[in-house]
């Protein structure tokens, strides 16, 4: 193969597999959030603010995955 195909394959290998972690991570926050206001709606406040917060935290890892693909197609 070429240098490049095995490159773009690396890099397409990295964001797919370092995106998986966030997204599994993103839908379980919600998920939990969901249920814990289904069973105590008076605390939805809280519970929205610690969801927001903890999502904005793994979408980070999220970007930090998408910045070092960027960086090993056009770098490397």
């Amino acid at each position: 193969m070429d240098p490049e195909v095995m490159k773009m394959l690396a890099v397409g290998l990295a964001v797919g597999l370092g995106m998986l972690g966030p997204g599994l991570g993103i839908g379980l926050i919600g998920y939990s959030a969901l249920q814990s206001l289904g069973r105590n709606p008076e605390a939805s406040g809280p519970i929205m603010t610690n969801m927001i917060l903890s999502i904005a935290f793994a979408e980070a890892i999220g970007i930090y995955v998408l910045i070092v693909a960027i960086l090993l197609a056009m770098v490397v």
